[in-house]
């Protein structure tokens, strides 16, 4: 019934708009009554985003599940995939929202708030794996929020060619970029006091990824 519901609700979004689009209308298309549709949907916003809660419990479950041998970010990499490939099962409908939210902007709104969730989401994962670090909470707030933004910014791109090409290669290449900062010695919580500690200079100026990057491979070939 919820998706008999969430299809017929955003197929009237599609030929006559969001706005005009009532709840009446709705229930009268899905042949059901008023009362259906409001347990299993608060709002008419809630409908085009039908399947983001089971996608949330997905991440969640599956951050719990993870191994804490796996470096963290790699860990919350893999869960924010969990989200591209709920788009990427249904291309037709994920371009159709997607240019559904860039025309309503309450819809805009709630899609925010649901990105918020994933984050914070991702973010919970970050501070228990680095709890007790030095800027353990500062780290995992910052990795979340750069997690979220390469995904969504793959994502998006997909979403403007009208769902060609492949998805996973574009959140991929975005993911990349926040490993190459945050992934292995730059995620991992600060030495102690009787760990090895490697000492670099680099010239004034230089951008901070190319600082990162000299870390890493000083800490790679010790």
């Amino acid at each position: 019934m919820r998706e008999v519901l969430a299809e017929a609700a955003f197929q009237l979004f599609i030929d006559h708009g969001f706005e005009r689009t009532t709840v009446d209308d709705i229930v009268a298309r899905a042949g059901v009554g008023r009362r259906s549709f409001f347990r299993y949907f608060p709002s008419k916003e809630d409908a085009v985003f039908p399947d983001h809660e089971r996608c949330l419990a997905d991440m969640t479950a599956f951050l719990d599940a993870a191994s804490d041998g796996r470096d963290a970010v790699d860990v919350v990499c893999d869960g924010a995939r969990i989200v591209l490939r709920m788009y990427a099962a249904n291309p037709e409908f994920s371009v159709q929202r997607y240019r559904l939210t860039r025309e309503v902007p309450g819809l805009r709104t709630y899609e925010l708030s649901v990105v918020r969730r994933y984050e914070r989401t991702l973010a919970g994962y970050l501070r228990r794996r680095w709890d007790g670090a030095a800027d353990g909470p500062l780290r995992a707030e910052v990795v979340a929020a750069s997690v979220v933004a390469a995904h969504n910014n793959g994502l998006r791109s997909w979403l403007r060619s009208g769902g060609e090409g492949d998805a996973e290669e574009a959140v991929g290449h975005a993911f990349d970029l926040v490993r190459q900062v945050w992934g292995g010695a730059g995620g991992s919580p600060s030495a102690g006091a009787d760990e090895e500690v490697v000492v670099m200079v680099a010239a004034k100026g230089a951008p901070m990824w190319r600082v990162i990057q000299q870390v890493e491979s000083a800490l790679r070939n010790d």
